[in-house]
């Protein structure tokens, strides 16, 4: 995998609320650093939140640690979107199956675990926040960090 194979990647969880769209803005700002220019997109596997921008407790850990939510707003995949990115990362394996089963065959080989890409913790999926305190999002955060960097290392090689 390098630069020129992702030129897109699109975070996918379940209501695009908490967990993709922190992805999306961390993944914006690092992919920066590192002197990509990469679309980069979040969106939920239901629409429950179509509109919404992310949860506020989502945006008060990420904007702690510098990250920008401007302009992110919930929306539910789309078949298109199996075209458009180059690389689409589920948060979990629930989510993971939902666009599997969306994605037409061809498009298949592009969706795969977010966490797959981390390097410095066991997890394999980034647990949802919703229901819990403010540890959880926290928790997505450094997740979220981790693979980011290690799908950026692995677009520079």
């Amino acid at each position: 995998m390098n630069h020129n194979e992702v030129s897109s990647v699109l975070f996918v969880c379940m209501g695009n609320i908490c967990r993709s769209p922190s992805a999306e803005a961390v993944f914006r700002q690092k992919a920066r650093a590192y002197g990509f220019d990469i679309e980069i997109e979040s969106a939920g596997t239901i629409a429950n939140h179509v509109g919404e921008q992310p949860d506020p407790r989502s945006q008060k850990a990420g904007q702690a640690r510098g990250y920008d939510f401007t302009g992110i707003r919930a929306r539910k995949v789309v078949v298109d979107d199996f075209q458009q990115f180059s690389l689409i990362l589920a948060m979990d394996n629930d989510n993971l199956r939902g666009l599997m089963k969306l994605a037409p065959e061809e498009h298949q080989h592009k969706v795969k675990l977010f966490l797959d890409y981390a390097d410095n913790y066991e997890h394999r999926e980034v647990p949802d926040p919703y229901y819990g305190g403010s540890r959880g999002f926290e928790l997505v955060l450094d997740l979220i960090e981790d693979a980011s960097d290690g799908l950026l290392n692995k677009i520079m090689r």
